[in-house]
């Protein structure tokens, strides 16, 4: 069964940005997606917001997981946890560790950030992850945080200078992501 698990960030909610556009593009291309609101978003913290996604998801090889800015963790920390292999994992404007651009910001992010990575782990339960990040993000989840993510799961990285392809406090409305839906289709081409 095709499916995706859209993950949105911190203050989102299931309307947020281009999260309804990548759900209804998905859903024409026959993906069962789910995009739930997660509890406590405003103020997310990974031991509240990762059993939920593990009990509620449904996870098999063909899944995809798409996360936006705090939603990038939450996919890492999924597939710390998860016992199969899903097809992809693509992060958008995703970190790993707190910015240094503001304390305020930097404390908050602590409590949806783990403090380390089993990256292998990680790596051994999704066949291909994409990154994409932008070398102007207000937010800190710059091309720097998405390089690390890289360099420790291999994969594509996509750097561009896009923001944080969404963020109402930057006056970044982004409705629509071509290239996102571009990138899981060339994927299903290539596999057939």
């Amino acid at each position: 069964m095709k499916n995706a698990i859209l993950l949105q960030g911190a203050g989102e909610t299931q309307e947020s940005f281009w999260l309804p556009y990548v759900k209804k593009e998905l859903e024409k291309r026959g993906y069962k997606v789910w995009l739930p609101q997660l509890p406590g978003i405003d103020n997310p913290k990974l031991k509240e917001i990762l059993p939920f996604i593990l009990k509620k998801g449904v996870f098999n090889q063909e899944t995809i997981m798409i996360g936006h800015s705090a939603g990038v963790p939450f996919i890492l920390s999924v597939l710390e946890n998860i016992k199969i292999k899903i097809k992809k994992a693509v992060m958008v404007a995703g970190l790993t560790e707190p910015s240094t651009n503001d304390n305020a910001i930097t404390k908050w992010q602590k409590e949806f950030l783990q403090d380390k990575y089993d990256w292998k782990k990680i790596k051994a339960h999704c066949q291909e992850f994409v990154f994409i990040n932008a070398v102007n993000d207000p937010w800190g989840c710059n091309d720097k945080q998405g390089r690390k993510m890289f360099e420790k799961l291999g994969g594509t990285l996509i750097v561009n200078e896009e923001g944080h392809m969404g963020s109402d406090s930057y006056k970044q409305p982004y409705k629509e992501f071509p290239l996102l839906i571009a990138l899981i289709e060339n994927r299903l081409r290539d596999k057939g």
